[in-house]
């Protein structure tokens, strides 16, 4: 095979693998079934709005929801909100949509439904700091860990620990209704907690991830990169 035939290969079978990634082709296939009473979307990272209207283009019944995405990568929706907000440094507009995510999950019942779409990027658009941190010291934390060289997994078990709705913390919330996750990993061979560290994990179909997996551990690992000194301490959860 020539250097051309082998190139023009590789591209299709990168284009093939790309393509069928993409939500329209992937969404609908993985949808649970209508619930009885609402259906709430809520979600976050750079694909995630491309989800929330393929998930809309495909979906029987009434739906609402909430999504945060970086700025750029917004889309239309009929029925969820699309907000945009900074990535990789957070800023207020994030941390707005992240509160306003956490009341609409608020109040429902075990008749509901919450499908979160999940991808990567979230850790910074979906940022809302914890009681006492403010979002500037958030964003000083994330400022520090670009600095450093440290890698995304480490850099996420970090960052993880200052939110009140990254890593596990809008379970509580969501407990009553069932949960749907549906994530589009945003690094080759990204696990769940590689890819977004945002919703409990709850059975085969949870949310997500739970920070208190690996989060301890991966805690004592960080001071091996060169993080600044001052940065907010992590909450007690």
């Amino acid at each position: 095979m020539t250097p051309e035939a082998t190139r023009i290969f590789l591209r299709s079978m990168f284009d093939a693998a790309v393509g069928a990634a993409m939500p329209q082709h992937c969404v609908a296939q993985n949808l649970p079934a209508r619930p009885k009473g609402r259906t709430i979307v809520v979600g976050t990272g750079k694909a995630s709005a491309a989800m929330a209207q393929a998930l809309e283009n495909s979906w029987n019944g009434p739906l609402e929801g909430l999504i945060v995405t970086r700025y750029g990568h917004g889309v239309p929706c009929r029925h969820i909100e699309i907000v945009e907000a900074a990535h990789p440094v957070p800023d207020d507009a994030g941390a707005k949509g992240a509160r306003r995510m956490l009341d609409m999950m608020a109040g429902l019942t075990g008749d509901d439904l919450v499908i979160a779409l999940i991808s990567g990027g979230g850790s910074a658009l979906l940022s809302l700091p914890a009681e006492g941190i403010s979002v500037e010291e958030k964003r000083e934390v994330n400022r520090a860990l670009l600095r450093s060289g440290a890698p995304i997994p480490a850099m996420n078990c970090v960052r993880k620990q200052p939110p009140a709705i990254q890593g596990g913390r809008p379970a509580a919330p969501a407990d009553p209704p069932r949960a749907g996750s549906r994530r589009a990993p945003g690094a080759p061979g990204a696990g769940p907690h590689e890819t977004c560290r945002r919703f409990r994990r709850r059975g085969g179909s949870g949310v997500s991830c739970d920070y208190r997996q690996r989060g301890r551990a991966e805690w004592r690992a960080e001071p091996s990169f060169a993080v600044a000194e001052r940065r907010p301490k992590p909450g007690s959860h």
